[in-house]
């Protein structure tokens, strides 16, 4: 059962964002920027409240994701990420970004914490950092 509302279009939307910023990360890779979408919209709580479907969080200036901005983002959603992108929409989470509301590419190692949020871990060259509990308890 889906976490977030979703529609077939909003679906393909999280499959080009999850193809633009981790494509060459794989399935897992890309299930984790997906993780983060999703937390996003369900979060409603620090840089991302008022954030309530796939395209407002998508879209969000400032604060949304570079790969809008470059224009990598405007690759079609193939059906393998359209299928990612379904999985996550229905609750399928991975650590690190289990409950992840941000991610970046460092030039170096991860550190601790990023705009004081903590770093929950690193998939290949994404670091993911997460609110606490009581910041966000909704991505809990």
């Amino acid at each position: 059962m889906a976490v977030i509302k979703a529609n077939a279009e909003d679906t393909k939307l999280l499959a080009r964002l999850m193809r633009a910023e981790a494509e060459g990360e794989g399935e897992l890779g890309m299930l984790m920027v997906g993780n983060v979408g999703v937390n996003r919209v369900r979060g409603n709580c620090l840089d991302f409240r008022n954030i309530r479907t796939l395209p407002q969080m998508i879209y969000q200036r400032p604060g949304g994701f570079e790969a809008t901005i470059k224009g990598y983002f405007y690759q079609r959603a193939r059906e393998s990420e359209i299928k990612l992108a379904k999985r996550v929409i229905n609750g399928e989470r991975q650590h690190p970004a289990t409950n992840g509301l941000w991610f970046y590419r460092p030039t170096g190692g991860c550190p601790a914490t990023w705009y004081d949020q903590r770093n929950t871990g690193r998939f290949k060259a994404h670091c993911f950092f997460a609110p606490t509990r009581g910041d966000c308890p909704s991505v809990y």
